[in-house]
């Protein structure tokens, strides 16, 4: 090969490489669900639901509260990490607009559930339909900006994480005892219900142009701080709200089967949360944690009781704890759990890790 053959061929592989870097940089991202997916919205409601003062945010760059449920960077601040883009803007945010649009957005609501019925003592919280409504008037902005075949585009190639279905249970089902859920279905009835109404919001996601949507199941709900210090006389894990997790999760990734079998195509994708939780619950040390029981910031048996406030009892090492608060992981675990995202095996992750959707997605 001459000098200038080889020169052109190397100037043509540095043009490949620089274009697949800014598609996968320019890949946008969409965030639905709840409190643990959640990166400010409802700071911008009047709302109980908010993660907006001290300690939260602690450990985060700007040491300052940001609406995230976590010390530091929650699951989807280290998926675009991961994935090297900037973090999504909750969509309620002034600052979203012009070329931040292009990043994409997140439209998550602590408190939120499957059921619009969910969450219902936090008065005014993003519902899951109305997250839906926000998608829509998105990409109409996104359209006034790029147009409207640029904005489709996006939307198609985009990557979405949705996280439901653990408030169903916790701030619905069995928030109260006798409550209305729990007397108008048993729980296996409860959770087809739930799992019937989940497939069509999947379905209504899929209609806005979504087509590759990971998607979370419940974590294991019996293990967090609040439920121990409410029903754990010995620290184990509570066995009802673990059967919960266990009748929902198996229904969730059937659903997701039958979706993808109804396209034709892998749009959606299972995340195995309750492993990825169980893993370092179960076995705390091998991840590096003291603990897998008590939270870092709260109160009462296992910092478990009430909300994580200035007040509170707060661990001086938010990396020995696997629990922020009653209910939400350290960074920390959320970085272990973002790792199984990106090269789980099919036990995590399936049909397929995020690093396999991403290296298959930048070939077609």
């Amino acid at each position: 090969m001459d000098a200038p053959f080889l020169l052109t061929f190397f100037l043509a592989v540095l043009a490949t490489l620089g274009t697949l870097s800014t598609m996968s940089e320019a890949r946008a991202f969409f965030v639905f669900g709840d409190s643990l997916v959640d990166n400010g919205n409802n700071n911008y409601l009047a709302t109980t639901a908010r993660a907006d003062s001290p300690p939260y945010g602690i450990d985060y760059p700007t040491h300052r509260p940001t609406g995230r449920f976590s010390n530091g960077l929650n699951i989807p601040d280290i998926l675009s990490e991961q994935i090297g883009a900037e973090p999504t803007l909750p969509y309620l945010s002034p600052d979203l607009k012009g070329e931040k649009l292009l990043v994409g957005a997140n439209f998550a609501s602590a408190g939120i559930g499957i059921l619009n019925d969910t969450g219902i003592q936090f008065i005014n919280i993003i519902r899951i339909s109305r997250q839906l409504q926000y998608f829509e008037q998105y990409q109409k902005r996104l359209s006034s900006l790029v147009g409207v075949a640029q904005a489709k585009q996006l939307v198609n190639k985009a990557l979405v994480l949705i996280t439901l279905g653990g408030n169903d249970f916790v701030n619905n089902y069995y928030l109260v005892p006798f409550s209305a859920r729990s007397r108008e279905f048993a729980l296996p009835d409860y959770v087809r219900y739930i799992i019937s109404e989940y497939k069509k919001i999947l379905g209504r996601l899929h209609e806005l142009g979504a087509r590759r949507v990971m998607v979370t199941g419940t974590g294991p709900l019996g293990c967090v701080p609040a439920e121990l210090a409410e029903r754990s006389r010995d620290g184990s894990c509570d066995p009802e709200l673990q059967r919960a997790a266990a009748l929902f999760n198996p229904q969730l990734i059937q659903i997701l089967n039958e979706l993808n079998a109804e396209l034709g195509s892998d749009i959606y994708i299972s995340a195995n949360a309750f492993k990825m939780h169980m893993d370092y619950i179960s076995d705390p040390a091998a991840y590096g944690f003291a603990t897998s029981k008590i939270a870092c910031c709260g109160q009462g048996p296992y910092n478990g009781l009430g909300l994580c406030t200035v007040a509170s009892n707060l661990c001086s090492n938010r990396n020995l704890y696997s629990f922020w608060d009653a209910y939400h992981p350290t960074e920390k675990a959320n970085r272990i759990i973002v790792n199984q995202f990106m090269i789980g095996s099919s036990e995590y992750m399936n049909p397929m890790n995020l690093s396999t959707i991403l290296a298959l997605d930048a070939t077609t």
